[in-house]
This record gives structure tokens, C-alpha cells and sequence, in this order.
């Protein structure tokens, strides 16, 4: 029965495997033949040297980083607080926080323009500036189930309970509680959660095209209604960032762990 049970999770992983790799496989074969009768990495330095592809990316990354730090402010306290004081308001807490994943974005973004337009009474559509705003507002939102259940996990894993007795005995204050006691002890669930944010943001098309702003996801989707070989090279380069997302999630949380001193 063992080895029948073994050979049936192998079987299924390669087959999960495959399935998953060989588009990928395909895909970055594809991206390689810009150049006619041989492989070539046309496709990759014509979109790495593109003015477009550039200001783009650096527009996304900024508002991925601009994302982070707002979420992690708006997080990190509200899970921490629920947790020591509100411990009956959780089930609340993670049902607001699992809304995005319900509510299609194109919804969201609809009902921000509905009430933050240039005619209402805050008009974060007015400019360029605002706008901007507003994207990261949504971004925010979009990436609040996953921010969230990070920085949740983390908080159950340390008692912040003694912690914040012991600072509280020794005269801390709240402020210095949050900041010098509970963000270090939940290092690894933050980043966790920032690295999860960035490659939401990286690939998000909806707000950005809606808000009608110079992010990564629509320039995706342009360069792949109106070119060949060069949208197979953004969707691969894409896929490296996100999965090194992942991998730098890894790495921290392991090397959190290493550190951590045996009891």
C-alpha cells in the first residue's frame, strides 16, 4: 500500500509538473526565434531596451514599494491590535480581508472612480499625482488577503502578549512597542506578505488600464496585441520576477529560522 501510495504522489506531481512547465517550456522556446533559422535573444534586448518597457517597470516598481510600506502600516497594527485586545473581531477581520478575492477588480476600480472622480468632494482623479494615489490605494486593497494572512501567520506564532507586558513594564510606549518589539519579531511574515504585494502589483492589469496609468500589466498587454516574439519575452521575464518573489520569500524565512536561537 506504501509503495502503491508513492508511486500515485509521484505520478501526480509529474504530471502536475509537466503540465506546468511545458507551456512555459514552449513559451520561452517561442521567445527565441525573433531571429529567423536561429535562436536568438532579439526578443529580450528589443523589450529591455525599449523606453516604454523601461518606464513602465520603474513606475510599477515604485508603486509596488509605495504599496508595501502603506500596507504593512495598515496591517500590521490592525493584526496586532485584533490579536492582544479584539481577539472576537477576527472572524470580521479576515472576512474584509478575503473580499478582494471575491470582488472582481474591475468592480473595485469602477466604484473608485464612481466616488474619488473629478466632480466629487475628494477628487483623486484630478491629476496625475492623486491618480497615483489611488492606484495604490487599489493595489492595496487587491493585496490585502495576502499581506494580511502573512503577517496573521507571523503574530500567531510569537506571544506578543508577553512581549508587550514586558515592554509596557520596562515604560515603552505604544508606538515603541510596535515598532522596536512586535516588526522585528515578525520580520520574515512581513516580508513574506511585501513579497507577495510586489508581484501582485508587478502583473496587475485592471486599475492600472482603468486609472489609465504607465504600469507594467498594460504595457504587457499592448505589446501583445501589436507584436510576435517580444510579448513571449515579457510574460518570461514576468514569470522570473514573480518567482524569485517567491524564492526571496523562502530565503528569508529560512534564514529567520536558522537564526532563531534553539530552546
Amino acid at each position: 500500500m506504501k509503495k502503491q501510495s508513492r508511486a500515485g504522489a509521484w505520478t501526480a506531481m509529474i504530471v502536475g509538473s509537466l503540465y506546468f512547465l511545458i507551456p512555459l517550456l514552449a513559451t520561452f522556446e517561442f521567445s527565441l526565434r525573433m531571429r529567423r533559422g536561429e535562436y536568438s535573444f532579439d526578443a529580450y534586448k528589443v523589450v529591455l531596451v525599449d523606453s516604454h518597457f523601461q518606464a513602465s517597470f520603474s513606475y510599477s516598481i515604485l508603486m509596488a514599494v509605495l504599496t508595501i510600506v502603506v500596507g504593512i502600516l495598515l496591517v500590521v497594527p490592525t493584526a496586532y491590535w485584533v490579536q492582544l485586545r479584539l481577539p472576537k473581531l477576527r472572524p470580521v477581520i479576515e472576512f474584509v480581508t478575503l473580499l478582494p478575492l471575491v470582488i472582481p477588480a474591475i468592480v473595485i476600480v469602477f466604484g473608485y472612480l464612481r466616488i474619488y472622480n473629478s466632480s466629487s468632494i475628494l477628487p483623486f482623479t484630478a491629476n496625475e499625482r492623486t491618480t497615483d494615489l489611488l492606484l495604490v490605494f487599489g493595489y492595496v486593497t487587491l493585496a490585502l488577503p495576502y499581506m494580511y494572512r502573512a503577517v496573521d501567520t507571523g503574530l500567531r506564532a510569537v506571544d506578543i502578549r508577553s512581549l508587550t507586558e514586558a515592554a509596557e513594564c520596562l515604560g515603552a510606549r505604544w508606538p515603541t512597542i510596535l515598532f522596536k518589539v512586535i516588526f522585528p519579531n515578525i520580520r520574515s511574515a512581513i516580508l513574506s506578505g511585501a513579497f507577495l504585494t510586489f508581484a501582485v502589483v508587478i502583473g496587475e492589469f485592471t486599475l492600472a488600464s482603468l486609472l489609465d496609468r504607465p504600469a507594467f500589466g498594460p504595457y504587457l498587454q499592448l505589446i501583445g496585441a501589436n507584436r510576435a516574439y517580444e510579448p513571449s519575452a515579457l510574460a518570461i521575464i514576468a514569470f522570473v520576477i514573480t518567482w524569485a518573489s517567491m524564492g526571496l520569500i523562502q530565503v528569508f524565512g529560512s534564514a529567520r529560522t536558522l537564526a532563531a536561537p534553539n530552546p
